[in-house]
């Protein structure tokens, strides 16, 4: 029993410390954006499936030597693959689909060892099945979950605070040697003592009432298992690239909704009945109606201190139903199996709806409210021949969540001249004022953040709006590097190209932008770029990536201006990122760090990177009046320039940093941040 459970332990362990591990090592690569994590998840349940088939199909098709002699060859060929470390040349070039990069760079990497760790679950508690008869088999599932639970919570706390990530790779490869040498010892042992599961009797404790007979599972079940898994999967990926995107692609906020996830998954099949429908029935209905009015409400920017906790809470409970009421559906040991392979496909099947179906088939973030629907119908089903009360509560459940999500889509939509979605995010362009209105502009979303801004009357359309006005920190900078003649500017982050109206003949402004469609819409639906007097170039792909590879280029600004919605990317904001800006930067030039959210203080982080590098650091708040086309803005400048904040355009506008104690300077190794949340 021992040699069972350290195997299963350690398998679950790793095979969930590798997933951030991988999606942290190659966030950089792509971008920083949250659908790298989205896809990876996606990677993993499919690999998961494999693992799954193969287990079945070795426990449905052959004998127990059979089993063991090709697993252990398996697990031997699977060494092969280490040390599981990236290799730079599936680093992007800036044309590629950035999903199919990513699962390919993830099979060549991590492919075979975690299609072999993926397998061990199923098969150790088939063998253990065997070996043990009578045993609780459906505890060794609760276990490997709480192993993964253990893997998720240490990673953001114990791993990656201090262990670099090249050091975590090779002891995650130092890991996976022990599991090898483990599940070659169970494979053998399995041998040891074969038994017929189907021709004992099973404990009671082990499987519920009905599952006492080994007859097979009905398509109707198998279904069930599937509908239920897909569930699960679906709004864990759902709810994730919710959160991420508005606030920050970063392991904690992944591994928050995972470990949830995973939290349900040992509860309702630990054995001791933590789950009841009669129990969560109306926690469900609330949060679903919750989440939907969410959705709705974020129009008017919901507070994080409301959204997190929100849709936490509501995944934690919509999760509990899905699996309590799998727990109550699951099979005898003989087809545990076939059962873990139909919850994989489910796995599988949420996961690819969300991280590859969705970006290709709709123009918004629309798969949270389906998700909560299809939530809402399910739980509605299920208590069809409950009492009335309960039924006439989950009809409004349903109904509240259709008119919520509905009202959300339609205010998205609504007056849109554009929308569309890729990898990298959903974009929304909307015209607001009639076309006689002087102020009437043209206005580009990136989710629910607006990302710039155009007047529409020809007379105006070469004004500056938004973020980059003459007072901004960004506005200064330009201001005081073109008192000295002409300017070459970098901008990481395009929009609407609103920066090119501060362009002059001779200037040159260079942007770098990841998303294409991006530059497709500041081409097709403004004008900034084409009228701008100064040469503009544009260059696709990830801005970092592109200034790394560059030859040094002497620029006298260089602008940090890359968010998706209100998220951040991380991996511009880091030690080695701002080696590579200085890199690019002119003598007294100036990298202008945007530093504007609402959910994080980001001026401090910013400041730290520059002291350690031997940098000064000027803030510039910017409060423009009301009747001004100008938001307020944060913006951190940082130059090699001791007397920065002397200049004639610079001086008298900053404002002092706050200080965060313990905060320590950002590396792509390291970032805190629970420090910086406001």
């Amino acid at each position: 029993m021992a040699l069972y459970a350290a195997t299963i332990f350690v398998s679950a362990f790793i095979l969930f410390l590798v997933q951030p591990l991988m999606a942290k090592q190659i966030l950089p690569w792509f971008g920083g954006s949250a659908a790298v994590w989205t896809t990876c998840m996606v990677f993993f349940q499919v690999a998961l499936l494999v693992g799954y088939a193969y287990a079945d199909a070795s426990i449905r098709w052959l004998k127990p030597r059979a089993q063991v002699a090709l697993h252990i060859t398996l697990v031997v060929i699977s060494l092969a693959a280490l040390p599981i470390i990236p290799d730079a040349a599936w680093k992007p070039l800036g044309d590629e689909d950035p999903t199919w990069q990513i699962l390919g760079l993830l099979i060549a990497t991590i492919g075979m060892p975690y299609l072999l760790l993926s397998t061990t679950g199923p098969l150790i508690q088939a063998w253990f099945a065997r070996s043990f008869p009578s045993g609780t088999v459906y505890r060794l599932f609760a276990l490997s979950n709480f192993a993964s639970l253990l893997a998720l919570i240490g990673y953001p706390f114990l791993f990656e605070p201090w262990v670099p990530t090249r050091t975590q790779t090779w002891i995650w490869s130092g890991a996976y040697a022990l599991f090898a040498a483990l599940v070659v010892f169970a494979s053998l042992r399995s041998l040891n003592t074969p038994a017929d599961p189907a021709a004992t009797p099973h404990s009671k404790a082990s499987q519920p009432a009905r599952s006492d007979t080994a007859e097979p599972p009905s398509a109707t079940e198998q279904l069930s298992w599937l509908g239920l898994s897909a569930l699960g999967s679906y709004l864990l990926l759902g709810i994730s690239n919710h959160i991420t995107i508005n606030v920050a692609s970063i392991p904690f906020l992944w591994l928050l909704p995972l470990t949830l996830y995973l939290i349900t998954f040992i509860l309702c099949f630990e054995g001791r009945g933590w789950y009841s429908r009669r129990i969560f029935a109306l926690p469900l209905f609330a949060l679903l109606a919750a989440m939907a009015w969410g959705l709705h409400a974020e129009g008017d920017v919901l507070p994080i201190l409301i959204e997190i906790p929100l849709y936490s809470a509501g995944l934690f409970v919509c999760c509990m139903f899905a699996h309590g009421e799998l727990a109550a559906m699951r099979p005898s040991p003989r087809w545990l199996t076939r059962f873990y392979l139909m919850l994989s496909l489910g796995g599988a099947i949420g996961g690819m709806l969300v991280g590859i179906a969705a970006p290709k088939l709709f123009s918004g973030y629309w798969e949270v409210g389906i998700g909560l629907i299809a939530t809402s119908l399910a739980a509605l089903w299920l208590v069809r021949q409950a009492s009335m009360g309960m039924r006439f509560a989950a009809v409004a459940v349903v109904g509240v969540c259709v008119v919520y999500v509905w009202l959300y889509v339609d205010s998205m939509v609504a007056d849109a001249r554009l929308m569309s979605r890729n990898f990298y995010g959903s974009l929304r362009v909307k015209d607001e004022g009639s076309a006689t209105d002087k102020e009437a502009t043209r206005n580009l979303l990136h989710g629910v953040i607006l990302h710039g801004k155009q007047f529409l009357s020809p007379g105006r359309r070469d004004e500056l709006t938004t973020y980059y006005g003459p007072t901004s920190g960004v506005g200064r900078a330009i201001a005081a590097r073109q008192q000295q003649g002409p300017v070459k500017v970098a901008v990481i982050g395009l929009g609407t190209g609103t920066l090119a109206a501060w362009g002059r003949p001779g200037d040159t402004f260079r942007f770098y932008e990841l998303d294409p469609d991006v530059i497709d819409v500041a081409n097709t639906h403004y004008t900034f770029l084409r009228d701008s007097k100064a040469k503009i170039e544009t260059v696709a792909g990830d801005a970092r990536l592109q200034l790394e590879r560059e030859p040094a280029q002497s620029f006298d600004v260089l602008v940090i201006d890359a968010f998706s919605s209100d998220s951040i990317p991380v991996h511009l904001m880091t030690r080695e990122a701002l080696a590579a800006y200085q890199r690019q930067l002119g003598p007294q030039g100036i990298i202008a760090f945007h530093v504007t959210n609402r959910f994080l203080k980001l001026a401090p982080v910013v400041a730290d990177l520059a002291r350690e590098a031997g940098l000064k650091a000027v803030r510039v708040q910017d409060r423009p009046h009301g009747d001004e086309p100008f938001n307020s803005t944060d913006w951190v400048l940082v130059s090699r320039n001791a007397k920065l904040d002397t200049e004639p355009a610079i001086a008298g506008a900053t404002s002092a940093f706050e200080t965060i104690p313990g905060l320590r300077p950002w590396t792509d190794n390291y970032s805190a941040l629970f420090r910086v949340l406001k």
